[in-house]
């Protein structure tokens, strides 16, 4: 275990406004994430991406940078346009 996952882990036990807002934090920052390295992958720059999202590149960095409350349509709409397809899992 990591130096800081182990604070995160203590931080969480001690602190119970921390814990309430970490997970679903953290999930939507893993998203952003997974949206920048799948269009690093692509080959595809935030400027390339947004021509043909027909958006701006401010939009593009807003959605890998703060992926909160994403519509699903905007999600399938940055994978298509990546050469990708959308996939979703719950478990």
């Amino acid at each position: 275990m990591s130096d800081l996952q182990k604070y995160i882990k203590e931080r969480k036990a001690r602190d119970p406004e921390f814990a309430k807002g970490f997970d679903a934090g953290y999930e939507q920052f893993k998203i952003g994430v997974m949206l920048k390295q799948a269009r690093l992958d692509a080959g595809v720059t935030q400027e390339e991406l947004a021509s043909r999202l027909h958006t701006k590149k401010t939009a593009i960095s807003r959605i890998e940078n703060h992926a909160a409350d994403i519509k699903l349509s905007t999600l399938e709409r940055f994978a298509e346009a990546i050469g990708k397809q959308l996939t979703l899992k719950i478990s």
